[in-house]
């Protein structure tokens, strides 16, 4: 397995930094840090680094609500009984300006954006480094980090929360909404420098951002705006990826297999590294201590706590002899443990509510062991290269003078892999619907459903009978916190309907 990167955080008098478990740099006094008394070696340049990624580790974002939250919007997941009360309101779109899971992705996304300035405000000091101390080269891939990183957090908050307010230093105070066109603008000039900057995959340490996966994030921007034209020359620049070969889909969801010919960016996860703050108030979005792990395997696993089962609408999308069913579900009949020496009954998909018809494999543990306990060390594949192509598939489909049998060319390789043949009317309106179905059944359970279905316009047929309400349900309204404490977001100027 891949040596993991730890991003233990100590946050102090405003300032953040963390000490890179690569150099063993120790801090002995942090309470005399500052800009000034920092930035002075590579391995403290590269700690102030590391806190800009600790966030993506928290219970606010991929450690635990994020994928309860978008896989229940989605309906990928629907909630069996025993579901915590703040979790069900994502299912039939009842949440409000309280919800804890909002507050707590809010506050991850803008601390991460935080720390990621923190780097960028100090952008002249890591540039006055003497070459001895720190190559210009690597100067400018750390900076391409900063600004990945703070692309991606506010890729996550403006989907989710439409305008927002845009800080370009490390001190945070309450400003006014900036409409969510200047937000993308900010987006994609960060990951502009960044693809410009980072290293490639394979000259970075697996964990990292990488000029990859920086054309990878600014495709699916644009394409989220729909500059079809200006996408697909970002996705041309992801070069050197695969899907992984037939029979081997699963390897995108295991431990062992990480950083694989598929991926392209990854969370980290490694519970051997430290799990001691995962319960604090830290762990709910401050990003700080020894948190590194996600309780995706024990909420998810049907032989465990099982909180969430597939929704008979995912699963009776799947065509016959797709491959990727029986590497996305575990239904009665499946065999688990190293070498399959198990085998799912009936009884192991029980509720209270009665058997439900599956439950989740990706991302569980049961592939080698029974119980997923509280810690998994798996990491999330947020890029891998399937979506690339599919997302190269939609711009040559959407693009004006654009080729449906390219597009075509792009879907049959994913089908290929999962064991189906091809055969899609060039059409525009056919290409589109075969787009729509392989992402769906390709990234069942990876949290983008909701966001395919509200960029596609198809939310509301989609989510018919949900709850969902158009003009309401498309965003998220801003925390209560946030209203109370910023004078120029007040409650009264939240997001419609809430």
């Amino acid at each position: 397995m891949m040596k993991k990167i730890k991003y233990l955080v100590a946050v102090l008098t405003g300032i953040v930094i963390i000490n890179a478990c690569e150099t063993g740099d120790q801090l002995t006094n942090p309470n005399t840090l500052s800009p000034e008394t920092f930035f002075k070696t590579e391995a403290q340049v590269q700690s102030s680094i590391n806190a800009c990624y600790a966030n993506l580790q928290t219970r606010g974002l991929y450690s635990r609500n994020y994928f309860f939250a978008m896989d229940l919007m989605g309906h990928d997941a629907l909630g069996n009984p025993q579901l915590e009360g703040n979790k069900k309101p994502f299912s039939d779109f009842s949440f409000n300006a309280g919800s804890d899971i909002i507050q707590y992705y809010w506050e991850s996304c803008f601390t991460g954006i935080s720390r990621s300035n923190f780097v960028l405000d100090n952008e002249e000091k890591i540039n006055a480094l003497s070459e001895s101390v720190l190559s210009q080269e690597k100067k400018n891939k750390f900076l391409g980090e900063a600004h990945f990183l703070r692309a991606y957090y506010y890729f996550l908050l403006v989907k989710r929360f439409g305008d927002l307010p845009i800080y370009r230093t490390g001190t945070i105070e309450g400003v006014a909404r900036s409409p969510k066109s200047e937000v993308y603008a900010l987006i994609e000039e960060d990951l502009t420098f960044a693809a410009q900057n980072l290293l490639s995959k394979s000259g970075e340490q697996p964990g990292r951002a990488t000029k990859e996966a920086a054309y990878a994030q600014l495709g699916k921007v644009l394409l989220y705006q729909k500059k079809y034209d200006e996408a697909l020359t970002a996705f041309n620049q992801v070069t050197g990826f695969s899907l992984e070969a037939p029979g081997n889909f699963y390897n995108n969801f295991m431990e062992e297999t990480e950083h694989g010919v598929e991926s392209i960016f990854e969370i980290e996860f490694d519970a051997n590294l430290g799990t001691g703050n995962m319960w604090d108030a830290s762990g709910d979005s401050g990003g700080t201590g020894f948190a590194e792990s996600t309780l995706r395997g024990q909420e998810y696993g049907n032989l465990s706590w099982y909180n969430v089962y597939p929704s008979d609408n995912l699963l009776d999308s799947y065509e016959a002899g797709d491959a990727r069913y029986g590497d996305t579900f575990y239904v009665p009949g499946s065999t688990y443990l190293t070498g399959g020496t198990a085998t799912m009954t009936p009884e192991n998909f029980s509720t209270s509510a009665g058997l439900r018809r599956a439950g989740w494999k990706k991302y569980q543990n049961y592939y080698k062991k029974l119980d997923e306990g509280f810690q998994s060390s798996i990491n999330f594949r947020v890029m891998r290269y399937a979506d690339v192509l599919l997302m190269k598939a939609e711009c040559e489909n959407q693009r004006a003078g654009g080729s449906q049998t390219a597009a075509i060319d792009y879907i049959t390789q994913v089908r290929t892999r999962a064991g189906l043949t091809t055969n899609i009317a060039t059409t525009k309106e056919a290409v589109f619907a075969a787009i729509v179905h392989e992402r769906k059944v390709e990234f069942a359970g990876e949290q983008l459903r909701f966001d395919d279905i509200m960029r596609w316009g198809l939310a509301s047929t989609e989510l018919a009978g949900t709850g969902f309400q158009a003009g309401k349900s498309e965003l998220w309204p801003i925390p209560n916190r946030e209203t109370s404490s910023n004078p120029n977001i007040p409650a009264s100027a939240n997001n419609p309907g809430y």
